[in-house]
């Protein structure tokens, strides 16, 4: 299992760093979580405006910067194929990827066309109450 030692803000001396285990941190993590979410489901309703308006712009911030890296990292991905393909480095069988492509696409297409109806039903019982 990742360790991480710990090294900073205790008054041990360097030498007599102890390893800190990923997982108990992660339930660390979550055990403080749980604890904040206990707390704001309490307490009165302007706090928990406060707090949802707090993580949801945190979440959506951080959503907006690994989507940044996600798309540079897809269109860097795209760039380098095609041009390992034009140099000749990478065949790429474009032919079979379009197939591929259209049988997803059906495939796709399917799943929407058979859930879509229910989804809807399920809309339409709502705004109805």
């Amino acid at each position: 299992m990742p360790t991480v030692t710990n090294r900073g803000g205790s008054s041990r001396s360097p030498d007599d760093s102890e390893p800190i285990n990923v997982d108990d941190l992660s339930k660390e993590a979550k055990n403080l979580i749980d604890r904040v979410i206990k707390d704001v489901g309490k307490s009165s309703a302007t706090k928990q405006l406060v707090v949802g308006f707090a993580s949801g712009w945190v979440s959506s911030y951080l959503m907006m910067k690994v989507g940044k890296v996600a798309a540079v990292a897809l269109g860097g991905g795209i760039i380098l194929l095609q041009v390992a393909s034009h140099n000749g480095y990478v065949k790429v069988n474009w032919d079979r990827l379009y197939k591929k492509v259209e049988q997803a696409e059906s495939v796709i297409e399917a799943k929407a066309q058979e859930k879509g109806p229910k989804i809807l039903n399920k809309v339409q019982g709502y705004v109805d109450r």
